[in-house]
């Protein structure tokens, strides 16, 4: 909502928020729904990319289209643990899940620090100190490539 349109809903007493503040969700709270509501996305974008109807995803990963549809929507019943496990099964890299991850975080953090423009879609200039604060993200890490990952991106 532009600046504007803010200042003459609060001139007319309305309240301007977020969902967060409506809902009066946690930081922790408010992260974990953005995650899920990425890796959604990220999860449809990917398919129809590939033409894929719901009911083709779900026959690629073992499951129904009805709970494809879930997994597309962010409905809570969904875990993060399987809408990762779909990205990677379509082929997402490693690399394109923690720099989109990155993006929320990020952008978040310039909202937060009122910056108006979102930031740049590489990540390199992220310290190597935050990957390690990651925790089970490293072990994760298997080859050469993915280490470079870790030094590069996050």
């Amino acid at each position: 909502m532009n600046k504007s349109k803010r200042d003459r809903l609060r001139k007319a007493g309305w309240t301007v928020g977020t969902a967060a503040d409506f809902l009066g969700l946690s930081e922790a709270e408010e992260a974990l729904v953005e995650l899920k509501l990425t890796l959604s996305r990220k999860l449809r974008e990917r398919r129809t990319k590939r033409r894929l109807s719901q009911g083709q995803l779900a026959k690629l990963l073992g499951s129904s289209q009805s709970r494809v549809a879930k997994m597309e929507a962010g409905d809570p019943s969904v875990s993060i643990d399987l809408l990762v496990r779909s990205l990677l099964t379509m082929g997402a890299s490693r690399k394109e899940l923690a720099n989109d991850l990155a993006r929320v975080y990020m952008n978040k953090a310039s909202a937060l620090m009122g910056l108006n423009e979102r930031l740049p879609h590489s990540f390199s200039q992220i310290s190597a100190r935050t990957l390690s604060r990651m925790g089970d993200f490293s072990p994760a890490l298997t080859n050469v490539s993915d280490t470079r990952l870790a030094r590069s991106v996050i």
